[in-house]
């Protein structure tokens, strides 16, 4: 019961903050210079025709009861119509969001042995030179830019060992391997940005963890070494990363506007750069609160997963 309402409090956190953003967002949109039917039209429309515009657009109307309007169309799936194509904004936004996602999980997939496995490698190695070799290649990664990284992975899996593709081009009608070789480059550049924030932190845990006195009283029982690591010292070891690993996942709505940019990958974040250069209001508007929507869900999965995993929560 008590750990159902420190959740409930946080899903409670959760949306009041997402309405803020939303808020937020329109705000700011809002003060922008600019009129949007002039952006519509062009600046040789008559007055006739944009007031007819403003009109049909709700314009004139006070921005809180504009906000309302809009609001309620997003909570029912609609998020109104592009500026610049004027077609739905769920239409523009439902491919690329298959996209995105698909480079997502692909990473995440990546991820997650890229900073589980050198972790623990350091953290039973510690001190050694292997530890040492692994430290000074994370550091490395870390000073290395998104773009750079990118760079530096063409240069490799297309110029000199040629087995990738340069750019990232899909489209309805490619099949999943096809996804997935053209997803390679772009997947492993977000996986080892998140991963080389997460080992420093996750081997830290885990060298603390391995000399607390219920690890030492499993090896002296007699526990196998792989055991103790994975059943007892890695679950342990993992609470505190899920911060880390909340804001890799933020990160990879926000982290996938530059890599696809490079990669010429039709994403979601190469639709946001798009809108924010064609001042598509409706687009831009959607594709934040999207993108804030992921970041504030998973910030929520890691607050409900350290409760879950506390257990001087689990026992109230």
């Amino acid at each position: 019961m008590f750990i159902a309402r420190l959740i409930a409090q946080r899903f409670l956190l959760a949306l009041f903050t997402l309405l803020l953003v939303s808020f937020l967002i329109f705000a700011v949109l809002e003060i922008l210079p600019g009129d949007v039917a002039t952006r519509i039209l062009g600046r040789d429309a008559t007055p006739e025709t944009l007031a007819a515009l403003r009109e049909r657009m709700h314009l004139d109307d006070p921005a809180l009861l504009r906000y309302g309007r809009w609001l309620w169309g997003v909570l029912q799936g609609d998020f109104g119509q592009s500026l610049v194509s004027s077609r739905s904004v769920m239409e523009v936004l439902g491919p690329r969001i298959v996209n995105t996602a698909f480079l997502s999980i692909y990473a995440f997939i990546l991820y997650v042995p890229l900073a589980t496995l050198p972790a623990i490698l350091q953290a039973i190695r510690r001190d050694r030179p292997v530890d040492h070799a692994l430290s000074v290649a994370t550091l490395v990664l870390l000073s290395i830019p998104d773009f750079l990284l990118s760079t530096l992975l063409l240069l490799t899996f297309v110029l000199l060992i040629p087995v990738l593709p340069a750019m990232s081009t899909v489209d309805h009608t490619s099949d999943f391997m096809e996804y997935l070789r053209a997803t390679t480059l772009p997947a492993l550049t977000l996986a080892i940005v998140m991963a080389v924030y997460a080992v420093r932190m996750l081997r830290d845990n885990l060298i603390e963890v391995l000399d607390a006195d219920y690890i030492r009283m499993a090896e002296l029982r007699g526990v196998p070494a792989g055991r103790v690591v994975w059943r007892h010292a890695l679950p342990n070891a993992l609470v505190p990363t899920l911060n880390v690993t909340a804001l890799n996942l933020a990160y990879l709505v926000g982290g996938v506007v530059v890599v696809e940019k490079v990669f010429s990958y039709p994403g979601f974040g190469s639709l946001l750069v798009d809108s924010l250069q064609l001042r598509d209001f409706p687009l831009i508007e959607a594709t934040i609160l999207l993108s804030a929507s992921v970041y504030i869900a998973a910030n929520f999965i890691a607050d409900a997963g350290a409760i879950l995993l506390n257990p001087k929560l689990r026992t109230g």
